[in-house]
């Protein structure tokens, strides 16, 4: 090793808190590694190391080894969304991150997108024991799984707040629709909702959902195509006043056709 190299680690150990401010940000592992071993090393001098980018995992392995590091949520968090973190250390950190920050790691784009789905099925096991206004909160801006899961709960406070979640989507919307037991409140208002109301898919989910109001079943019908209405017409299970108002437009617009045909110029032959 080089005697310079040796020089910039022993000042690393024995480094004053002002001078770790820059040392942080030498080049090589094993000057990087050496402010671990010094015990004037702060949570932040060690946080400004874990911002960087080109940390090696060498580097982020060894804190994610120290347990006394590990106890703070700033550096769990910097670890589980550093993309050269290995995954057993990443995916330790993420399980141990409150719920607010397990958000912020969901929607980072620059996390792994492992990583970030880890966190969203984390936050999914806790939010049937969450209280209501941390509820409110994920439905607000939860990522697309959490809104939806939220949305399915039915909470009438929450419905409102995640219909009109940006991360929520099309997606996320037709699983509340199809999932069994939804309450009856939440498919009305997704039948009412000025955005989703407007999906095509959404509007034949809603169709087929027995839950959906007649009023709102009465404007989506005249707006499938013909071959969706006599397919979901020919669906088992429907119930039978759904049944009978397909009936009735795939009648109407029987006679809107032969209305059509016979209105047709006929065509002289010579």
């Amino acid at each position: 090793m080089p005697p310079e190299t040796d020089a910039r680690i022993e000042r690393a150990r024995s480094a004053s808190g002002d001078e770790l401010k820059t040392l942080v940000h030498e080049a090589g592992d094993q000057v990087l590694l050496a402010p671990l071993e010094n015990p004037r090393l702060e949570e932040p001098h060690l946080i400004l190391m874990l911002e960087r980018l080109d940390l090696s995992a060498t580097v982020l392995s060894a804190v994610a080894g120290e347990g006394k590091w590990m106890s703070s949520e700033g550096v769990r968090l910097r670890l589980a969304r550093h993309p050269r973190t290995p995954k057993r250390f990443a995916l330790a950190a993420v399980r141990q991150l409150f719920l607010f920050d397990l958000v912020r790691l969901s929607l980072l784009p620059s996390a792994p997108a492992d990583i970030r789905r880890v966190a969203e099925e984390v936050i999914l096991t806790r939010v049937p024991h969450l209280a209501v206004g941390e509820k409110l909160t994920l439905a607000r801006r939860g990522p697309s799984r959490v809104a939806g899961a939220i949305l399915a709960e039915g909470h009438p406070q929450a419905i409102k707040l995640a219909l009109a979640n940006a991360f929520l989507t099309e997606s996320q919307v037709l699983k509340v629709l199809a999932k069994a037991g939804v309450p009856e409140r939440v498919v009305g208002a997704i039948a009412q909702h000025s955005k989703w109301s407007c999906h095509y898919n959404v509007r034949i989910a809603l169709v087929r959902n027995a839950q959906t109001p007649a009023a709102s079943v009465l404007v989506f019908l005249p707006q499938l195509t013909l071959g969706d209405l006599k397919q979901l017409a020919r669906l088992e299970g429907l119930a039978p006043h759904l049944k009978k108002h397909m009936r009735e437009e795939l009648l109407r617009r029987g006679n809107e056709r032969d209305t059509h045909e016979r209105g047709r110029p006929v065509r002289e032959v010579d």
